[in-house]
């Protein structure tokens, strides 16, 4: 396998920015949510895990800031999110870790599967009944400046118009205790709405996963508080509850369970790491 720099793209727009390296031969592909936040929103994340190996942080073309660029495709969302599947081939003992939609985006892509040495996903869902739940409770919890801020968003979709509202809504991310270092998190992400248009039509109300679990040790993060992705949705579905699949709760913490709680999270994946270390 060939030596990476710590910035590349594959052939498709996908990058792959190096965000640590520590001894150990596994090279973890840190995916997401949103979509249209951008990987540095996982820099936290990458921090808490200290993952053996080297961390990448993903971007698929035309998400974050990965855009304008010369390694991007015209139509960067033509083959979303089945590119995915470049950067497991191009490198070796791939661990995919999935965070909110980023988890959902994995699970979309069967192709990914036989060039997985483990996968976790943090705060995602199996299928798109997530989005019913949340409705329910935003219903019942009111945020009256995300209402305004996604009234405004719709008329006039910008970047700047879904920094806004991400921002607005950010009490329903976060525990009381973190809103103000949530914020500060949101605050300083590449915003692109042009993402988040492209999975609210092709991709949001219809995701349900493709694969499962067979055999690859897998982790499946839980902030006990996550008001947005309801986590209850795991525990229903056989596929996700095998021998292979061990669930942590990260008590405390809402969808960004690394901001409360970052001893859980490294614990979590000290757990999945140990798995990894006894297969072949």
């Amino acid at each position: 396998m060939m030596q990476r720099s710590t910035q590349w793209w594959t052939p498709s727009g996908v990058r792959l920015r190096r965000a640590s390296h520590r001894p150990g031969r596994w090279n973890w592909l840190f995916v997401p949510g949103g979509p249209g936040l951008g990987s540095e929103s996982l820099l936290g994340l990458v921090r808490a895990a200290e993952v053996p190996g080297t961390a990448w942080l993903l971007d698929l073309p035309g998400d974050g800031s990965n855009r304008g660029l010369p390694a991007v495709p015209r139509d960067p969302y033509a083959r979303w999110p089945d590119v995915l599947v470049e950067a497991a081939e191009a490198l070796s003992d791939v661990v995919v870790v999935g965070h909110s939609t980023g988890g959902m985006f994995l699970l979309s892509v069967p192709a990914l599967a036989p060039h997985l040495a483990g996968l976790a996903l943090v705060d995602s869902a199996p299928h798109a009944g997530w989005r019913d739940s949340f409705a329910a409770y935003a219903d019942t919890h009111p945020c009256p400046e995300a209402a305004a801020a996604a009234t405004a968003h719709a008329r006039h979709p910008t970047d700047a118009s879904l920094r806004a509202l991400t921002l607005a809504a950010a009490p329903w991310n976060f525990t009381p205790d973190s809103l103000a270092e949530g914020r500060s998190l949101l605050a300083g992400l590449p915003y692109n709405h042009a993402a988040t248009a492209w999975a609210d039509q092709h991709f949001d109300d219809a995701y349900e996963a493709r694969w499962a679990p067979r055999g690859l040790p897998t982790l499946i993060v839980s902030g006990a508080e996550d008001r947005v992705v309801d986590q209850h949705l795991w525990r229903e579905e056989p596929a996700f509850n095998g021998p292979e699949t061990h669930h942590r709760v990260i008590e405390g913490a809402g969808h960004f369970p690394w901001i409360e709680n970052p001893d859980a999270i490294r614990s979590a994946f000290a757990d999945l790491t140990v798995r990894l270390r006894g297969m072949p």
